[in-house]
C-alpha cells in the first residue's frame, strides 16, 4: 500500500474512531504483525531436512507412493 494511501487511511481513522477505539485497533494491528512475523518462511534446518527424509524414506519403503501414471494422469486431463 503506498504512503499516500496509509496517509488517507489514518486520516480517516483519526476522524472516526474515539481515542479508545483507536488504542484497540493499534493493540490488535501489533498483535496480528507479530503473529505474521512469526509465520514467515524461514530456511529448514538440517535435521529438519534430515527427518522429512527419513519419513520419506519409511514411506516408500512401505509402498506409500504415485507411479508416473498416477502422478501424471491429472495433468494430461487438465492439459489443453
Amino acid at each position: 500500500m503506498s504512503t499516500m494511501a496509509l496517509e488517507g487511511l489514518l486520516s480517516y481513522l483519526y476522524g472516526t474512531l474515539s481515542p479508545s477505539n483507536m488504542k484497540w485497533v493499534g493493540e490488535h494491528l501489533i498483535e496480528y504483525a507479530k503473529k505474521e512475523q512469526e509465520e514467515q518462511l524461514r530456511p529448514y534446518t538440517m535435521q529438519e531436512i534430515d527427518d522429512m527424509l527419513d519419513e520419506a524414506e519409511e514411506a516408500f519403503e512401505a509402498g506409500d507412493y504415485l507411479t508416473n501414471e498416477e502422478v501424471f494422469h491429472h495433468h494430461k486431463a487438465t492439459a489443453v
